[in-house]
């Protein structure tokens, strides 16, 4: 499939790597004898295969071009979506230098993922239109409540008093809060798997911090800018260092707005409704969700914000 171009595989698995995926290291052979380093991955699903070769799909002879090295997503070297006769998606792409930049969650750091994320939704939509219909359904946020009210009581999560009386201000003005949040625009296609570890760093000549790129495109659907934003933000609840002491949706809306995607608005409220419902659902997932500083932090959220929220 490769035409003889691709060498030995060495396979491999991340420790943080979840799904059943293949993943190896290799090499991919010019035509002027230049040797790349690549990686190879199957199978992977229609989201990543689609979104890795459109935004990404390079030209190996001319590899270290300035176009090329500003892609904010992987370069491809090939892909399919047969393999041996086989209904079998893949992808040939670039091996971008280690380690991701969660190993060192700096503000410099945390910046470039949200600048390069802003740079991932400006060329994603230039690949295709967004389209509402498509955006994945959302939870049922009432049910997930109720659950966190019966978790809550079975496991007397404490501060059992608190908790008692913030969730059930949350069941309250879920229905509303609920509604406001499946009302929001959908404009944007969002990353849904953002954080550290799907950031890496492509080196290039005379560039020794390297550009960061984005990984694992498996995830990509329609949504709201925020949601993007909101997702590393809850992974560091209670862990605002690992952010670099940034503010997501401050951060991300200003890479957006540098990267000419517009003036972000007014979207503290829009956030602050997907940050209750979460916080209010957390207590549903404890035997994932469960670390008591996580839990913390998401009660906080649910007292300093709910009662702005319920007033508004």
């Amino acid at each position: 499939m490769c035409e003889g171009r691709l060498r030995d595989i060495s396979w491999f698995r991340a420790t943080w790597q979840h799904g059943g995926a293949a993943t190896g290291f290799s090499t991919w052979s010019c035509r002027t004898g230049r040797e790349i380093d690549c990686v190879v991955k199957l199978p992977v699903n229609h989201a990543e295969y689609f979104w890795t070769k459109r935004l990404g799909l390079a030209d190996p002879e001319n590899w270290d071009s300035e176009a090329q090295l500003a892609l904010p997503t992987p370069r491809v070297l090939a892909a399919g979506f047969e393999l041996g006769g086989y209904d079998l998606a893949w992808i040939v792409i670039e091996k971008l230098q280690g380690p991701p930049l969660a190993s060192d969650p700096n503000p410099t750091a945390v910046w470039e993922i949200f600048e390069t994320a802003a740079e991932f939704h400006g060329a994603a939509i230039g690949v295709r239109s967004v389209r509402a219909e498509e955006a994945p359904p959302e939870p049922d946020w009432c049910a997930q409540i109720d659950e966190a009210i019966r978790a809550g009581e079975d496991n007397a999560l404490e501060p059992l008093d608190r908790w008692r009386g913030v969730l059930s201000a949350a069941r309250e003005h879920a229905p509303a809060l609920a509604r406001e949040w499946s009302e929001r625009e959908i404009n944007t296609w969002c990353h849904r798997d953002l954080h550290g570890r799907n950031a890496m760093r492509r080196m290039a000549t005379g560039n020794a911090s390297g550009r960061c790129v984005l990984i694992d495109l498996a995830c990509v659907r329609p949504g709201h800018w925020v949601e993007d934003a909101l997702y590393l933000a809850r992974l560091g609840w209670g862990q605002e260092d690992l952010l670099g002491g940034g503010e997501p949706v401050t951060a991300l809306a200003r890479a957006r707005s540098v990267n000419g995607l517009g003036d972000a608005g007014d979207e503290a409220r829009l956030a602050d409704v997907r940050r209750v419902l979460m916080a209010a659902s957390s207590p549903a997932f404890m035997r994932t969700e469960g670390d008591p500083v996580y839990l913390a932090r998401a009660l906080e959220i649910l007292e300093s914000r709910l009662p702005v929220l319920a007033g508004g």
